[in-house]
Order: structure tokens, then C-alpha cells, then sequence
């Protein structure tokens, strides 16, 4: 809620809710501070809501959205430690042992981490704690800041509710039927008769889906037992920089500098195993401003050639200044790049698709203005393919299956309207008139029916009947009939229309 909140031009003081399509009909994902004070919560249906609350406003959520940006953020929390891990789907998890002392204690580094996030408007509740599971539990059912010591873990646990030991609902709801409602009442619990209620496996030996035993919750976030984190993993940035001597500022002197920067980062690509998509180029100058350009490509690359091919044209737009004492090259969006197979006289084989030449034109003409055809999963003609940015292409993982009827190379979007004469209404066309043109029919093939996509158009949607058509000049057609009589579909006589030509 809080990252839909910044993206809003407005305050929004009236009770709103981010939904999320659910079993049966839209849920609720996340809410304002003014839809909770309503009593509304998570996971309720929203017509049960709107019920309680009429003036409710909804908006569709956004997971995906959420969860890169909490990855993003959990790379930007490095600042304070560098074991930072993502937790579930709202929080973030820093061991901060051993790196307090550099913010000036822990009751500094905490109140630092807090002022850092609410300036990015994010509301925040922190707790630092010796355990990973008590730390936990405290940033979400304690108060909205605690520091906690090893002497003060057990009492401090000892209030919260049995749901701050991270176990399964299921298990929750079971301690909760035996009057067990808090940390506190299950300590004083013997293990024995937990240990026979939840299982008798050897808590030592468990697996991680068994790793929900209230008994190991609780021994981890007393520090009994071990709870290790495990850090996102760090993709280090392949960068390279080149200090200049004298400050630069002609374009072919940048020129010289990109070609070299261009050669040792496309060895860092090799290095790693990796392709570039994305590249950018800074220039820092010496009066402390900076000047940047980027450039993409629609397959990850790492031709130090084609990249500097890339620049060279756009090199005149960077404001240099006063000159540049500092050039870097950073691939900022990198993929997984395999070595090219050569042929027998040990040249690489060259790119099919001609990729290196859309890069050129997307960066000459404009991103926009360069498109490429893409196959869509779509039996009806004019779905089948589809447009899209060159350098937003993506290459199938799997192929849609080939179409093994004839089909012709030229095709008219739309599919234009034609009169036909037949002798019965189901048989194939005698004569047709396209174009104003008259065309007597000399051979014909077919049908071939095509379902509609009532997915997609709905109901009202009608079949179609496709025939190739030879015209006493030999010219060859595609045509389709659009619906039959008695279909049930629509009340309207069937239409004719041209939708290809072969040839």
C-alpha cells in the first residue's frame, strides 16, 4: 500500500483497498490506515467489504511490482550490513552483527534504518533481537520499535501470540482450541505433550517442510537452536572505469576512451559467463556534473564492436562541459550468454535474425519506430501475429505449434468484404466480386473451419469457413464465410470476406 500510495498524485483519506482476483470473486490484498480503521482486513472478500463499507474505493494490486521493488530495497539495506534477506512478502531480514558499532550503537543504527525508510515514505516497524525468530516476532506483534537483549528474549516473547513463532495457521489454530493463545503459556507447557501432539520426530533431523513444529519455533527464537539467514545473493556490478590524465571533451577523444572501455568490459561478460542488454555510459566532468547515455539491444551481446557502434552516433549529444576527467561503462541489465558455435573454417556463425542490425536502427531511429513480428498461441489468422519493440523481444521458451494447413504469405488486415453468388448457401461461391472487380470461380478447396475464440470475442462470436478459390485467370484467393445459417449465433445472413492471397 505504501508503494501504491507514492504513485498517487493525491492523499487518499477516504477508506481504499488494493485487490486481488480470489477464488470466488476479487479479495482484498492491502488496505489504507482509514479502511482498517473501519474494521475491513487482508483476504476479505471485497463485496463482504463494500457491504460493511459502501464507500469503499478499490484498486487492482500489483505482487509482482511489490516484490521487486522489496529486492530492490533489500540491495539498497546493504548500506548497514551486508547480509540483508528478503522476508515473505513485506519485510526484510539484516544481520547486524559485528556492524552496529559502525552507526554508533544499536539504538543509533535502528533509529538511522527507520529515518532512512520513512523518508522514502515507508512505514516502518523495526526490532533488533540475538535471534532471527525473535526479531521476527517482535517487528510484527510487538511495539513498533524494540531493542531487545539476551536477558530480556524470554520475557519479552513470553507476551506476544503463538502466531509470532511463524508456524502454520493449522497449527495455530490447534494450540489456540487447548487454550494455549501466548508465547508464554506454551513455555510453560511440558514437551513431552507437544512433542506427542505435533509429531515425535527428531526435531534435530527435521526437514524444512516440517520445520513449522511450535516446539523448534520456539527453541529457535529462544537461540536453543540454530536459525541461520541466508542473504540474497549479491550480483556484482560490471562496471569498469577509466580515470583520464588531462580532462577530455572532443567527441573523438571519447571515442578512443569508449573503445577500450568497451574491449575490458565485454572480457568481464566473457568472465562471467554473461550477455548484455543494456549498457550505459557516464561521463563525470570537472565541474561535478555527469552526463549519461544508454543503449539497448535486442539480444544480450558481448561484442565490445557492436556496442561501440551503438555510441558512436549518439556521442555528439553528450554535454561534456568543461571536459570529462572520469569515463565508466557499466552493462546494467545483463542475461546468461553461451559461446556461438563456428563452422568448419572457425568463423562464428553470424547472427540469422539480423539482431546487430535492428540494435542499430532502434538506436538511429528511435526504440519506438523499429518492430519485429512475434507468434501468439491464436488458430484465427490475424492473431497469430502479433508487434512488438525489437528490443523488447523476448525469445520463446517453446514455439507455437506450426499451422500445417496452407495458408497463404499475403494477408489483408482487415479482411475485406466481398458479394458472392453461390447456388446453396453452404456450397462454395460460383462468382465473388472483389474490388469491383467481377471473378468466376474455376476451382475451389475447402472448407476449412475455424472455431471462433468466444474467450476472447465472446458469444456473439460466429465460425468461419475458409476456402482456397482459383479464378478463371489463375489467380489464387483465401477466403472465409463468416457464420452459417441456423447457427444460433446472430440473426444476420452470413458474410464473404478476402483474406489472402497466394502467390
Amino acid at each position: 500500500m505504501d508503494r501504491f500510495l507514492k504513485t498517487q498524485d493525491d492523499n487518499i483519506d477516504t477508506p481504499a483497498a488494493l485487490t486481488l482476483e480470489g477464488q470466488h470473486g476479487p479479495v482484498i490484498y492491502d488496505l489504507t490506515p482509514a479502511a482498517l480503521a473501519e474494521g475491513l482486513r487482508r483476504n476479505q472478500r471485497v463485496v463482504d467489504a463494500k457491504t460493511l463499507v459502501p464507500q469503499l474505493l478499490t484498486y487492482n494490486a500489483d505482487p509482482g511490482g511489490d516484490s521487486v521493488a522489496l529486492r530492490r530495497l533489500a540491495a539498497w539495506c546493504r548500506r548497514w550490513s551486508p547480509w540483508v534477506s528478503v522476508d515473505g512478502a513485506d519485510g526484510l531480514l539484516i544481520d547486524a552483527s559485528g556492524c552496529a558499532h559502525l552507526f554508533g550503537g544499536e539504538a543509533a543504527m535502528l533509529g538511522q534504518i527507520e529515518a532512512r525508510l520513512k523518508r522514502l515514505k515507508l512505514k516502518v516497524r523495526t526490532s533488533l533481537a540475538p535471534t532471527r525468530g525473535a526479531a521476527w516476532a517482535l517487528a510484527r506483534y510487538g511495539p513498533a520499535r524494540s531493542i531487545v537483549s539476551n536477558e530480556e528474549l524470554a520475557p519479552a516473547l513470553s507476551v506476544l501470540p503463538v502466531a509470532a513463532l511463524r508456524i502454520t495457521p493449522a497449527a495455530e489454530l490447534v494450540l489456540r482450541r487447548v487454550g494455549l493463545k501466548t508465547v508464554g503459556q506454551l513455555m510453560d507447557v511440558p514437551r513431552a505433550a507437544l512433542t506427542k501432539r505435533f509429531g515425535k520426530g527428531n526435531l534435530k533431523t527435521m526437514s524444512k517442510s516440517e520445520g513449522v513444529h511450535p516446539l523448534l519455533r520456539l527453541d529457535q527464537a529462544l537461540g536453543v537452536r540454530e536459525d541461520p539467514l541466508s542473504p540474497a545473493p549479491h550480483r556484482p556490478r560490471l562496471r569498469v572505469v577509466q580515470p583520464l590524465l588531462e580532462p577530455i571533451a572532443h567527441v573523438e577523444a571519447v571515442e578512443m576512451v569508449l573503445e577500450g572501455l568497451c574491449a575490458r568490459l565485454c572480457r568481464l561478460l566473457e568472465e562471467a559467463g554473461q550477455g548484455t542488454r543494456a549498457v550505459k555510459l557516464e561521463g563525470y566532468r570537472v565541474d561535478g556534473g555527469r552526463a549519461a547515455l544508454h543503449v539497448a539491444v535486442s539480444r544480450a551481446t558481448r561484442t565490445a564492436f557492436h556496442i561501440r557502434r551503438l555510441f558512436k552516433d549518439k556521442l555528439e549529444t553528450l554535454d561534456a562541459g568543461f571536459g570529462f576527467d572520469t569515463i565508466a561503462l557499466e552493462a546494467v541489465r545483463t542475461q546468461p550468454l553461451y559461446a556461438v558455435a563456428s563452422d568448419l573454417s572457425g568463423v562464428a556463425a553470424l547472427d540469422g535474425d539480423g539482431a546487430q542490425l535492428l540494435d542499430r536502427l532502434s538506436a538511429r531511429l528511435g526504440a519506438a519506430s523499429v518492430l519485429r513480428p512475434i507468434l501468439r498461441e491464436s488458430h484465427i489468422p490475424e492473431r497469430a501475429v502479433s508487434w512488438v519493440r525489437a528490443l523488447d523481444y523476448q525469445p520463446p521458451r517453446r514455439m507455437p505449434a506450426p499451422k500445417r494447413a496452407l495458408r497463404p504469405h499475403r494477408l489483408f488486415d482487415p479482411p475485406e468484404e466481398i458479394q458472392v453468388t453461390y447456388g446453396v448457401p453452404e456450397d462454395p461461391p460460383k462468382a465473388f466480386v472483389w474490388r469491383r472487380r467481377p471473378h468466376r470461380v474455376a476451382k475451389v478447396e475447402g472448407p476449412e473451419r475455424l472455431a471462433p475464440e468466444w474467450w476472447r470475442a465472446g458469444r456473439a462470436s460466429r465460425l468461419r469457413d475458409y476456402y482456397r478459390i482459383e479464378d478463371d485467370t489463375g489467380r489464387r484467393y483465401w477466403l472465409f464465410r463468416y457464420g452459417v445459417y441456423g447457427d444460433g449465433r446472430s440473426e444476420e445472413a452470413p458474410r464473404w470476406y478476402m483474406h489472402g492471397m497466394f502467390g
